[in-house]
């Protein structure tokens, strides 16, 4: 099936043992110095263990001013080579390959981060960064053109098999680049030729100090969906220019800060989106090109490679949410394979908070020592409440450990939340994390009670060690007159289909529930409004899934009403108030969707028992799928 993934193939003289590749993502995993840290090495090495051709490094800045993060990773001094020698000798320890992404932030960072005010060709601000560079002159730019080489020897020096400049995404060699951020008039702005100029002086800097053959990447974006920025056909003039300078492999993505949602697209985004880009690149060069862009699934990135559209697949977040992703692929074992689901809130929204970066899927990355699972002297028997996402990986985790679990399930399937998560259009593949989760439990022989309450009294007879609460929540009934009328329904029943809507509908709570049943009902032909009491809607999802949100809701035609209560609900529709001022909207259904509470009575019902109790996920407080994941598993651990 898949030939052509695990095809091996040559960039420049080296040979890569396949196609699968880890696109360079940052994790703010090494130290403020810029030295690896134990934890940035395991972060790798779980990859290079989990079968991955190459590997490409997150962000190495080449000068303390390129930092685009707090603890991103540097070889802007010799003293740095030594910590990041021991990252490359663990890697190579496998059949797997590694470049250092190489970089300069240019003006998408703050002096926050770097002490000192942004570079840039222009001084133009980055629209999503605000901070005015400084605009180099022109011995700034020949010195920088130095640190880029100087960055690469050091590179090679650690023992790295090449490099990849980063060209993309809008940092300085992509400013310089594009007319949407370079506005000189001297030898480094103006028409394309000159505007190319730093990059090729940069690649043949590199080329003469590490020598013929260490490899050298570029990463650029094709397009960069901005007004005056690059599009295809600039860039495929471009890639002419970067191979006859020296290049090995070209990395095709696309976007800057500016339009962050095409660097990092979320699920509402299809798969390989940007495979085309790739494609129309490889037909005018004759160096590799590796694509990108919500590749999640080595079908799908065979389905690319057959097509040859492109030379190698990258798969950076589908890496995060499985490291062993080719190893399962290779062996067959597809349904073993945990798919990144592109809800971006490890990955993406602990980094823009300048935190390191974590998985919802995978509890395990940037833990991957200290959170490995060991075998239990003693196999407990272990009793989880809950068959949600967090009750479902206690139940893994423990069984993993050797415990012997059993899961108790008060409804007729599993999932709990993130079941409902995946009914909304583009939310469909969190549902393969809950498909996941439950063979996984078959594997393990865990044994499996649906349509069962589990209540003090059957717990006690059933004499466990431990009790994992995994119950999660229920949803909040409002106090409003009217609200037990018969065409008020929950949020919940309306997305497990238990209850028909009419054709004009109200939904009432506008946070990230109520706004998806609106797009979802939207999408079905119905008449929606949307009321909220806050000035926003979905305030608290992450910002580039919140935008697609918005627009498709807008899309949908759904009206919205914030800063808006409801006085009372009507037998055909509600009263609401905003500004002080009252308003009848008609409906045939009113949906509830004002929030939930935890659901945690049987907590206080075993205190006191003999057996140890842990509460976890929305049991605790309702929150993130982040939190419940994460919790569920160092809950099964911790038996």
């Amino acid at each position: 099936m898949l030939k052509n993934l695990f095809s091996p193939i040559k960039i420049g003289n080296l040979k890569i043992a396949n196609r699968a590749v880890v696109t360079a993502m940052v994790t703010n995993y090494c130290n403020s110095d810029g030295t690896a840290t134990e934890r940035y090495i395991a972060y790798h090495e779980a990859k290079a263990k989990g079968g991955w051709g190459l590997i490409i490094t997150e962000d190495y800045a080449v000068d303390p001013t390129g930092k685009g993060f707090s603890c991103v990773a540097g070889l802007w001094d010799d003293s740095q080579i030594e910590s990041h020698s021991k990252l490359t000798k663990r890697i190579h320890t496998y059949n797997c390959k590694v470049f250092a992404q190489i970089y300069h932030c240019g003006r998408q960072t703050s002096h926050l981060i770097t002490g000192s005010q942004p570079l840039a060709p222009s001084p133009i601000p980055c629209p999503s960064m605000q901070e005015t560079p400084h605009e180099m002159s022109l011995d700034e730019i020949h010195t920088m053109v130095e640190k880029f080489g100087d960055c690469a020897l050091r590179a090679k020096k650690a023992g790295f098999d090449g490099v990849e400049v980063h060209g993309a995404h809008g940092y300085l060699i992509a400013e310089f680049m594009s007319p949407y951020s370079n506005k000189r008039t001297d030898i480094y702005g103006g028409n394309l030729t000159n505007r190319i100029r730093f990059a090729i002086e940069v690649v043949e800097n590199i080329r003469a100090k590490t020598g013929k053959d260490f490899v050298i990447g570029f990463r650029i974006s094709a397009d960069e969906f901005v007004p005056g920025g690059r599009t295809i056909e600039d860039t495929k003039t471009i890639a002419i220019l970067l191979q006859q300078a020296g290049v090995d492999v070209l990395h095709i993505s696309a976007g800057v800060y500016a339009s962050a949602d095409k660097i990092v697209p979320p699920s509402a985004v299809p798969h390989g989106w940007a495979v085309d880009f790739a494609a129309e690149v490889k037909k005018v060069v004759t160096i590799p090109v590796i694509t990108v862009g919500r590749i999640n699934d080595p079908l799908v990135a065979e389905g690319i490679l057959a097509s040859g559209k492109a030379d190698l697949i990258g798969m950076g977040r589908a890496s995060l949410a499985d490291p062993e992703l080719p190893k399962k692929a290779a062996a067959g074992d597809y349904n073993d394979i945990v798919q990144c689901i592109g809800c971006i809130q490890g990955c993406l929204g602990t980094l823009f908070a300048d935190q390191p970066i974590k998985c919802v899927l995978n509890p395990t990355l940037g833990k991957e020592t200290e959170m490995a699972i060991k075998q239990s002297e003693i196999s407990k028997k272990v009793l989880v409440v809950g068959g949600g996402p967090a009750g479902m990986e206690a139940a893994i985790t423990a069984a993993r450990a050797g415990h012997m679990v059993q899961l108790f399930e008060k409804t007729d399937r599993l999932g709990g939340q993130f079941l409902l998560a995946s009914i909304p259009p583009g939310k469909g593949e969190i549902s393969s994390f809950v498909a996941w989760q439950i063979k996984q439990l078959s594997k393990l022989n865990v044994s499996v009670f649906l349509n069962t309450v589990a209540t003090p009294e059957t717990i006690d007879k059933l004499k466990p060690d431990v009790v994992i609460v995994a119950t999660g929540s229920k949803p909040i009934t409002p106090k409003i007159p009217g609200v037990d009328k018969s065409n008020v329904v929950s949020v919940y029943n309306v997305l497990l289909g238990k209850v028909s809507v009419g054709n004009k509908v109200v939904v009432v709570g506008g946070g990230l529930a109520g706004a998806e049943t609106a797009n979802h009902l939207a999408n079905h032909g119905k008449s929606v409004v949307l009321v909220e009491a806050l000035p926003e809607i979905a305030p608290g999802e992450q910002g580039i899934p919140r935008t697609y949100l918005l627009k498709a809701l807008e899309a949908g035609n759904v009206k919205t009403y914030t800063e808006t209560t409801v006085k009372e609900i009507l037998d055909d529709g509600m009263v609401v108030v905003k500004d002080g001022k009252e308003k009848v909207i008609e409906a045939d259904t009113v949906i509830l969707a004002v929030g939930s509470t935890s659901e945690n009575r049987l907590v206080s019902q075993l205190e006191g028992k003999p057996y140890k109790v842990v509460t976890i996920g929305d049991a605790v407080n309702v929150r993130t799928a982040l939190e419940a994941v994460s919790e569920g598993y160092e809950a099964g651990m911790m038996v």
